[in-house]
């Protein structure tokens, strides 16, 4: 008898276990409908798309025993997913159903007037409690319950606490006798998402049946208001792995992505073959480091992942476990995350390969040459919609377009803007005499894409390679740059800007930072919501709190609170 997890067989629930085991509460997890007559209390994590979850818990027989465990009376916590199955019915899914204990329905947010999924941080403002401040959590959705206490008087009453995002107010969290439900991961909500849990298992379980809980008595995370949601602008650590010359996985990060060292040859400066690989730490280190500091997010790429089989990549898979067991915000694991063979010969699909990651502890994952190589084919079939077999398509039909981020690497091609006529003709960008790059004024250039990690540059340009991507089910896009990779000129607002106007999802700036004001100038000049760094980092020559402070001091919000 005790606590117990439901894992339907999909998302990242290791780090929920993670997050107990720091807590220090012991669990087991239901293997079968009979362990849940031995769970006393029960939580129901995960990220995925609402089919699959029903999908999965009526194959595996749980559904209607999970419905029995919650008409008996013992406490419930149910995140994200968890939360979502006990209303009637999603629009994500339309010919599935969920448990039917809310009396209103999940539909998707009108991305009107924002971007979509609601991705970041944001606050849950307490409806049943109003004298208590706001806490700051982190959401990542695309479908939500609309609170309207007029039209959906039923719902209004299991409504714990709301959120707005946008001109909508969404129910973020859901109380009622003994059930809680949490639209956002307090499991990746840093110290104010790891207090909640301890909340929750802390009360005694006869208070929790009866929807009683302690006050959380620690400091709230503060973000300033300036607009009419609370949503923070994101900050990201990067960090670059692969394995050095003697094949110990290490953090680098390269010039316009060459990441060896540059050794002196005679009177000057230049890269040798045998340069070693620029060394500056170790992932899990710095993961745990950057996620103290105050990173919203967390990002490991691995970069020579084409060298290998994914999922016999044990180091890398190792770090992943790993970090997750120090860092209580977002994840984001790249490289490798497409159809593969061993070298047994055993087909992997990406998909295989994201559950893998995801199993491992990972939230998102980052597909980079392969999401290329969608969009061609999509372009080149002439249709407006995928044949559902990329693996972008494969990983958001099983986990939600908000587990997909695309991450580009573009290159600038040069142009004579009063004699070109090829293609992206519409989409050519003019230097100004103001330029940064004195190199650039009085040029003109499109964005290409590139493959194999900047090595070989394809036609597709940058507009047609984010447009196609969105509608394969990208839910995120991490925009970098070859051209601005490691000089410390800031980002590239005229790469991001084209892409920000091409679609709907979220986008992320890279490449370029070199001291704090370029994050204040990337968010006022290009409206992205979230700016990722590695190098300046890496070398401290900038502090995550310095940019945070100068954020909040030129009145952009940002998460500040850190533990």
């Amino acid at each position: 008898m005790g606590l117990y997890l439901l894992d339907y067989g999909a998302g990242n629930v290791q780090s929920l276990a993670n997050s107990l085991s720091k807590l220090g509460h012991s669990f087991e997890w239901i293997s079968s409908p009979a362990d849940f007559r031995k769970a006393t209390s029960l939580i129901f994590p995960g990220v995925g798309a609402f089919e699959t979850a029903v999908e999965n818990l009526t194959k595996k027989g749980l559904l209607e025993p999970l419905r029995e465990y919650l008409q008996s009376g013992k406490p419930y916590f149910g995140i994200c997913i968890g939360m979502q199955v006990l209303f009637q019915s999603s629009a994500e899914s339309p010919n599935f159903y969920g448990l039917g204990i809310v009396p209103t329905t999940i539909d998707r947010f009108d991305d009107s007037d924002k971007t979509v999924p609601h991705i970041g941080w944001n606050s849950a403002d307490l409806v049943q409690t109003p004298d208590v401040g706001p806490a700051f959590y982190y959401f990542v959705h695309s479908y939500c319950a609309k609170y309207s206490p007029t039209d959906r008087p039923e719902a209004a009453s299991w409504t714990y606490t709301t959120t707005q995002y946008g001109g909508e107010i969404f129910i973020s969290s859901v109380r009622k006798g003994n059930v809680f439900g949490t639209q956002f991961h307090p499991e990746k909500s840093g110290a104010a998402g790891l207090a909640l849990i301890d909340n929750w298992l802390r009360t005694p379980e006869a208070e929790r049946s009866a929807g009683i809980s302690k006050s959380v008595s620690l400091p709230l995370p503060t973000v300033s208001l300036k607009s009419r949601d609370n949503l923070s602008k994101r900050i990201i650590a990067c960090m670059d792995v692969r394995s050095d010359d003697d094949g110990n996985l290490i953090v680098t990060k390269g010039d316009q992505y060459d990441v060896r060292e540059k050794v002196s040859s005679g009177s000057s400066m230049q890269v040798k073959t045998g340069g070693a690989v620029r060394n500056l730490g170790k992932p899990v280190t710095l993961a745990s480091k950057y996620y103290a500091a105050g990173a919203d997010e967390i990002c490991l790429l691995n970069i020579t992942s084409f060298r290998h089989s994914p999922l016999q990549d044990q180091p890398m898979l190792a770090v992943v476990r790993a970090a997750a067991k120090y860092v209580f915000v977002p994840l984001t694991i790249g490289g490798g995350i497409k159809d593969t063979v061993d070298p047994d010969g055993t087909k992997r699909s990406a998909l295989e390969v994201a559950s893998e990651y995801f199993r491992a502890g990972a939230d998102k994952v980052s597909i980079g040459s392969d999401a290329v190589y969608a969009a061609e084919k999509l372009l080149a079939s002439g249709q407006n919609h995928g044949d559902g077999t990329s693996s972008i398509a494969t990983i958001a039909h099983a986990y939600g377009r908000q587990a997909v981020v695309v991450s580009i690497d573009p290159r600038r091609v040069y142009v004579d803007a009063i004699t070109y006529n090829g293609p992206h003709k519409d989409e050519l960008v003019h230097g100004s005499p103001e330029s940064i790059l004195e190199s650039d004024r009085g040029k003109s250039w499109w964005y290409a894409c590139t493959v194999s990690g900047g090595r070989e540059t394809r036609s597709i340009s940058v507009c047609q390679l984010a447009r196609a991507v969105e509608v394969l089910g990208a839910g995120e896009i991490l925009v970098n740059s070859i051209d601005r990779d490691g000089t410390g000129l800031g980002f590239d607002p005229d790469l991001l800007r084209l892409v920000k106007g091409s679609v709907k999802v979220p986008v992320v700036a890279s490449s370029g930072a070199g001291k704090k004001e370029h994050f204040s100038e990337v968010f006022e000049q290009t409206g992205v919501e979230a700016a990722l760094a590695a190098g300046i980092f890496h070398r401290g020559e900038v502090d995550i709190g310095e940019v945070k402070e100068h954020l909040t001091h030129n009145n952009i919000k940002v998460r500040t609170y850190v533990a």
